[in-house]
Order: structure tokens, then C-alpha cells, then sequence
């Protein structure tokens, strides 16, 4: 939130106690006549007026951008009141509006500093290394490239590379989860995760507003304040509530031309606290997913959980571990193994998917002088075509490097389908217009993904899909294992999204689980894209509409407890809000309730669905 808004959100905060206090104390002196000579008439219509003038402008603000809101209703409320000389009715209407900003400010209040704790984990401090000494520096001294020195029990302050060292890191202020990892050369590591025990050098990569933790705590922030792409609950009945109570309104003037019993209609019926109430319940699970490591950027998002039918998943890195391993090298002719790697890693050192990285690693384990390439052009999901030494190199699938041109026989054919069979994965290598080989690999299901799979129908999902772009033999294993519904091999990036569409043609909540980078365009296209293991990923976490820290499967199971718990709790605000309403009325039309007790009694039952929402604050 920038400087400006938290200056306006002061303004008002303290506008509004300061109109609580001076309706009040004129409600009390009034009713107790403590000054009996003073007629305090002046002073009510002067407040009423006053506190009339942000709701009116708000109604009218929200009807310019053809939106109805509740301060449309309040501002009828209000007017009527005014009209008819019902001072302590418009009053009592400021009340009821005053605590729901206050109520507001006090979400918006808890939802900063649980940011700025956040930034409590941020070090003023660093050290860096300039040769053989050791400086101590302001962390805003920092750029990028400097080596970053960290003790045992110290933070992190940067994100970056281990180049020295090894320790296990607290990543809990990120993942929420309180177990720690190990990090050693060549690892990530980000900022405000904490060393607990070991030293690291690391070269910074991010710094200051940059880093994993600032950009965790912005988008924290902007998911409490900007309007989700999907309608809540809240909006849908703003909308036709407010529709009929102000048509039912006009009826009952036009039969009764009672505007007294119209005004106490209003007062009973303002619907103040249920647009209130509600958000707060959404603000204070969002709020809750964050602190778990898990980001939700709307309202919207986490009620269309609630509704969720399909999901969709990717399976390399979602419900395997992301990390193929090398089984099996098969080459054609007589090329020695390291020669072949080292054309097959260097191609694939250009590209970010998880099966590049690992012939990449696999390639380093075998001391492989990995080279630069020239003319690179990847096709996502497909291979990739560069240029080492003068010589044409293609990686890929086998089709792939047909469809290129490369040659590959009958016996070659045989050999590489029989590998597929075995369940591997291939990729395979072509130089100058001819295949030279090819590496099989496989990928292990996550522990945890069996019982993920088994939970999820608890939760309302009847329709699992595995999306991938492996090979038949390799996909149906993984679907039979974990029970899947569907599932769809041998696809292309443009092929998953056509399976995404025909899914969404069914008109439930779809929702795709990947890895926020390959799966960028799917996730983005579905009703809900929830990225996993974005950790210290930029494109992930910007990509998708859940963002989750780390690539553990339960936390989307924790995110569909959470939606389940909201959605009770807002269904309990509605029950509440209508029995409440329901008394109002029938005391309204019995007689008992004139306008300045049905604005107190307004007033008073507005708590009740509130503090139910707070419920989900513990």
C-alpha cells in the first residue's frame, strides 16, 4: 500500500471515532436530558449531515462506475431520514456505517503488520566479502554480485547463490513450513530465511525490493486490496438485494403512503453488516494462507475453491519430484559418452525445464566440459536447436527431431520405442541431420501425492486430470498409481490448453496445478491457476492466481480446508443476517419498531455476523 493510502486511510480512521464519539455523546445526553436547557436539534442535524456526505459520495462514486453497492441503500436510509426530521435514525445510520469503516480499518490494520513483521526479519546488517577482508555494511549497501557472508543463527539477507559453504536454512517465513532444508554450492537460498546452523558465501542475485521476501509481501498486500477478476458472494448480493428492497420500498410508500414505515423498512433491511462481515471473513483466511506460505490475489479465488469440481495437473514437478535421473545412454555410433553428453548437455543448459536441468547435472557429475551455443531456439515442451562448433545439434523427442529433418531407421526406431515401453522418458540427440543417440530417464511420484489424491473427493473434487507431455506408458502408470480420472500424454503446450477448454466447457470451477513457468499460458487459462514451488520464481508467482511458496501437495489441501472453513463461516453471516431481519420486519410491521428504535436496533444485531467473522482470525 503506497504512502498517499495510508495517510487517506488515517484521515477517515480518525473522522470516523471522531463521529462515533460525538453521536454518542449526544445520543446519551439526549436520552438522559443532562443539559435539559440545551436543545441539541442543531447539533444532530449538523452531524447527520455530516456523516451523510462520504456514504452519498461513495454510493455515487460506485453508480458512475455502474456498480450498487450498500452505501446506495444507506444513502436512501439517510435521505428519507432527513427528509423527515428522523435526526436520531440518521444518527444512528452514521453509527452503524462509522464502526463498519473502523471494523474495515481494524482488517486492514492487522493485515499491515502482520506485513510489517515480515520486514522485522529483514536485517539492518550484512557482512560482504572484498578480497580477504570481511565488511560490515547497511543491507541497503548491498548490489548485486557482492558475496554475502552468513553465520549460524544469522539471516539472509539477499536472494542469491551459494558459491561458499554449506548450512541448513529456516525457510519458514516464506514456506511456512518450520522444517529446514539443506544448502550447499550452487543452491538458492533467499532472504529472510535464517541459517540455523552453518556458514555460507553467497553472490547476490536480488536485492532490496527485489528479493523473494519484499515481492512476497507486495503481492500479500495487493491481494487484500484489489478487486478479483471473479465475483463474490458479497458483490452477487449486493446487486439484487439492494434491487429489491428499494423496489419493495416504493411499493409499500405507493400502497401505504406511509414514508415513516418505508424509512423503518430501511433501517431494519441495511445491509450494512453483511458488506462488512463477509470480506472480513475472506481478508482473514487470505490472510491466514499467507502466513502458511501460500498467496491467494482475490477474494474470488478462495470462494471458487469452495466450488471447485476438476482439477487439472501437470505431472513433471507437480506430482513427481521435478528430478528425471538419467537411467539408461544408448548411442547409435561409435561417439564416446562424454563427447555425446557434452553436445546434448550444452544444448540443453539453454532451457529451464526440469528435465534440461538434469541431464545438465548429470552431465556436471560426470566432469563434462559443458559449452556455450550459438543460434538457440527452443520449442517449449517439444526440444531445442543450437549451434556448437559449427555443427547443427537438436535435443528433444524423437518426433521432434524427425519433424527437423533429422534421420533415424527402422532398428533406431525399434530401440527407442522399447525404451518407452520400459516406461522411460527420452530424449533424444541429433548433429548434422542425423540421430546419434539418446538418454533414458525417469522421474519418482511424490510421497505425498497418493494420499493428495485420495482426500481431494472430500473436498468436492470429482474429476482428477493428469496433463503431460510424456509418453503414453509413462503417463498411464502415473494415473493408475494415483487413481486419476483422466489423463492425456504426449501433449504439446497449445494441446494442454485445448484440453483446459473443452474442461471449462462444463461450467464448474476448473482449476490447473503447475509449476508457473511451462505452465504459465494453462494456469492462466483456467478458472483458478495455482503455481507451486515458486519460491524465489518471478514468472510463477506473477503467473498464477494461488501462488504457493513451496512444491508441497498438502498445501492445497490446506487451501481447500481454508476455502471449506470461509464458506461456513460466510453462510453463517447470511443465516444470521436474515433471522436478524426476518425480527426486524415482523417488529416493524407489528407496530413495536418506529424509525429511531429500528436504527438502534439495526445498530446493535449489525455485530453479530462481524464477530462471527473475526472467529476466523484465532
Amino acid at each position: 500500500m503506497d504512502k498517499n493510502s495510508n495517510i487517506k486511510i488515517k484521515i477517515f480512521y480518525w473522522f470516523d471515532l471522531l463521529l462515533i464519539t460525538i453521536n454518542s455523546l449526544l445520543l446519551i445526553f439526549d436520552y438522559l436530558k443532562i443539559i435539559p436547557s440545551v436543545d441539541l436539534t442543531p447539533f444532530f442535524i449538523l452531524f447527520a449531515i455530516i456523516g451523510t456526505a462520504p456514504i452519498l459520495v461513495s454510493a455515487i462514486k460506485a453508480l458512475i462506475n455502474r456498480k450498487v453497492t450498500v452505501d446506495l441503500l444507506a444513502s436512501i436510509a439517510l435521505i428519507f431520514a432527513l427528509v423527515n426530521s428522523e435526526w436520531h435514525s440518521a444518527v444512528f445510520i452514521n453509527l452503524m456505517i462509522a464502526f463498519a469503516r473502523i471494523l474495515g480499518n481494524i482488517v486492514q490494520d492487522r493485515s499491515d503488520k502482520a506485513l510489517k513483521s515480515l520486514l522485522k526479519l529483514r536485517p539492518e546488517k550484512a557482512y560482504i566479502k572484498k578480497g580477504d577482508k570481511t565488511i560490515e555494511v547497511d543491507i541497503k549497501k548491498i548490489k548485486i554480485g557482492d558475496l554475502v557472508l552468513v553465520q549460524s543463527g544469522e539471516t539472509v539477507p539477499v536472494d542469491g547463490k551459494v558459491v561458499e559453504g554449506k548450512a541448513t536454512i529456516n525457510q519458514s517465513s516464506l514456506t511456512g513450513e518450520s522444517a529446514s532444508v539443506f544448502k550447499t554450492v550452487g543452491d538458492q537460498v533467499f532472504s529472510s530465511t535464517v541459517s540455523e546452523e552453518g556458514t555460507l558465501v553467497i553472490r547476490a542475485e536480488k536485492v532490496g525490493k527485489d528479493t523473494t521476501l519484499e515481492q512476497f509481501i507486495r503481492l500479500v498486500d495487493e491481494a487484500q486490496t484489489q478487486k478479483p477478476p471473479i465475483q463474490t458472494i458479497a458483490d452477487k448480493f449486493a446487486g439484487w438485494y439492494i434491487l429489491v428492497v428499494i423496489i419493495g420500498s416504493l411499493l409499500i410508500l405507493m400502497l401505504t403512503g406511509r414514508p415513516e414505515l418505508v424509512l423503518t423498512i430501511l433501517l431494519v433491511t441495511c445491509a450494512d453488516d453483511i458488506a462488512v462481515a463477509v470480506p472480513l471473513a475472506f481478508s482473514a483466511s487470505m490472510a491466514k494462507a499467507g502466513k502458511k506460505g501460500m498467496i491467494v490475489k482475490g477474494a474470488g479465488y478462495l470462494e471458487a475453491l469452495n466450488k471447485l469440481k476438476i482439477l487439472i495437473t501437470d505431472k513433471t514437478g507437480t506430482l513427481t519430484y521435478g528430478k528425471p535421473e538419467v537411467k539408461e545412454i544408448t548411442i547409435f555410433n561409435k561417439m564416446p559418452q562424454n563427447l555425446f553428453l557434452k553436445y546434448l548437455a550444452s544444448a540443453e543448459g539453454n532451457s529451464d525445464h526440469p528435465v534440461a536441468r538434469s541431464i545438465v547435472n548429470y552431465a556436471k557429475s560426470k566432469k563434462v566440459n559443458i559449452v556455450n551455443t550459438r543460434k538457440v531456439q527452443e520449442f517449449i515442451g517439444r526440444g531445442i536447436k543450437v549451434e556448437i562448433g559449427g555443427k547443427r545439434v537438436i535435443a528433444g523427442r524423437h518426433n521432434f527431431l524427425t519433424e527437423r529433418g533429422i534421420d533415424i531407421s527402422k532398428l533406431n526406431h525399434d530401440k527407442i520405442h522399447a525404451a518407452e515401453k520400459d516406461g522411460y522418458m527420452i530424449v533424444a540427440l541429433g548433429i548434422n541431420g542425423k540421430i546419434v543417440g539418446f538418454v533414458a530417464m525417469q522421474d519418482k511420484i511424490r510421497e505425498e501425492a497418493l494420499p493428495f489424491f485420495k482426500k481431494l473427493p472430500g473436498y468436492g473434487v470429482n474429476e482428477t486430470v493428469i496433463l503431460t507431455g510424456d509418453n503414453e506408458v509413462v503417463a498411464k502408470k502415473v494415473a493408475q498409481r494415483l487413481k486419476a480420472t483422466h489423463f492425456y500424454a504426449n501433449l504439446l503446450p497449445a494441446q494442454k490448453l485445448d484440453h483446459i477448454k473443452r474442461l471449462l466447457s462444463k461450467k464448474y470451477k476448473v482449476a490447473m496445478i503447475g509449476d508457473g513457468v511451462n505452465d504459465a499460458a494453462a494456469l492462466s487459462l483456467a478458472d483458478i491457476g495455482i503455481a507451486m514451488g515458486t519460491i524465489g520464481t518471478d514468472a510463477a508467482i506473477e503467473s498464477a492466481d494461488i501462488a504457493i511458496m513451496d512444491d508441497k501437495l498438502i498445501k492445497v489441501i490446506q487451501l481447500l480446508k481454508i476455502a471449506k472453513k470461509t464458506n461456513r463461516v460466510v453462510v453463517q453471516n447470511f443465516v444470521i443476517w436474515g433471522v436478524v431481519n426476518g425480527i426486524g420486519l415482523a417488529l416493524t410491521f407489528a407496530g413495536i419498531l418506529k424509525p429511531e428504535s429500528a436504527a438502534a436496533f439495526n445498530f446493535i444485531t449489525d455485530f453479530f455476523p462481524i464477530l462471527n467473522s473475526f472467529r476466523l482470525f484465532r
